[in-house]
């Protein structure tokens, strides 16, 4: 990987795209706030703004902060802090995710117990090792409300569970500092005051509120979609520690491949949209390299596991993904 990034001479972090695409994903997000608080529209171009903001706090997600938060955004750290912020600014916490996501989900992908994002418990069962309850076996049909609520729980529920326990799962989290804790709560107030408070002078409480759900859930749908559908399908492996030493098995890239899986990788929209994490086992494997280099370096990796007969699973369109997770859904539902 490196004789590859050096024969190109260029480097592992973003480049213009990257700079590009967030300019235009930030213009995005201020017209449509400025639309919805500071204009009076029509009910029907208020709504589908609400649902393009609500995609397009996603699409921050999935390319600015994520990129900013693994440190491959720019080989600037402050410039990598200011984007990984990006969270904050959406009612999230840039600390907290790096803790849950870079640590916990990218060294104990899909082991039950270390991985908070395959405990959607009690309403989604994800694998044999969770509770089975009754009414998941119709999981595989109320996961397209649920997914749209779980930017409202993570805003409102999840943050603050972290934060009071000191725990993501089952594992302990390096404390917060004191500028953290501030950051936390002013951030936090800055964003109730953007997304409720201001919105509410301007508009009222029910149009507020009405606009605000239809953002969120939208935002919710896309962000969960995308992610389960790179751990959450036919076949991934949800492997579990032996009893004896608490040690996995298979060794660190073994397991990712096994765990992970990649989705419409020819289509340059998907690419777009979700910042490169279609390319999850690229992800995965090289986690501080941006997203903008995927496509490139999924040919080496492909080109690695023939030779080795390794296993490379990838789905060739979006909704061949989702008809996998949807799929595995439905069977971990009802499996004991």
């Amino acid at each position: 990987m490196d004789e590859y990034f050096a024969t190109e001479s260029i480097r592992f972090t973003g480049n213009r795209k990257l700079f590009l695409k967030t300019g235009i994903l930030l213009f995005i997000a201020l017209t449509s706030y400025a639309l919805l608080v500071f204009f009076s529209l029509p009910v029907w171009a208020d709504l589908l703004i609400c649902v393009l903001f609500g995609l397009n706090l996603a699409a921050i997600g999935f390319n600015i902060m994520h990129d900013g938060a693994h440190g491959s955004y720019s080989p600037k750290r402050w410039v990598n802090e200011l984007m990984a912020y990006s969270l904050n600014l959406m009612g999230g916490s840039s600390y907290l995710w790096k803790q849950k996501h870079n640590i916990n989900h990218h060294t104990f992908t899909n082991i039950e117990g270390h991985d908070d994002d395959i405990d959607i418990q009690p309403w989604i069962r994800t694998n044999s090792s969770q509770k089975k309850r009754w009414y998941h076996r119709y999981q595989h049909i109320y996961w397209t409300v649920l997914y749209g609520m779980t930017y409202l729980t993570w805003v409102f529920n999840k943050d603050f569970s972290k934060y009071f326990t000191g725990k993501i799962s089952n594992t302990r989290f390096k404390k917060m500092n004191p500028p953290e804790h501030l950051i936390f709560w002013t951030s936090k107030i800055i964003y109730l005051f953007l997304f409720l408070a201001l919105p509410i002078i301007r508009l009222g409480l029910l149009k507020t509120l009405v606009g605000y759900l239809v953002a969120s859930f939208v935002c919710g749908w896309a962000i969960s979609i995308i992610f389960q559908m790179a751990h959450i399908v036919e076949n991934s492996s949800f492997p579990l520690p032996n009893q004896t030493n608490q040690k996995m098995e298979s060794d660190w890239t073994e397991h990712q491949l096994a765990s992970t899986a990649n989705f419409s990788t020819n289509s340059k929209i998907v690419c777009w949209f979700s910042g490169g994490l279609n390319f999850q086992i690229e992800h995965h494997l090289f986690p501080r390299i941006s997203h903008v280099h995927y496509p490139q370096i999924s040919k080496l990796v492909k080109e690695i596991c023939r030779q080795y007969n390794v296993d490379y699973r990838e789905y060739p369109t979006f909704l061949s993904a989702l008809r996998s997770h949807v799929a595995y859904l439905k069977v971990i539902g009802v499996q004991n």
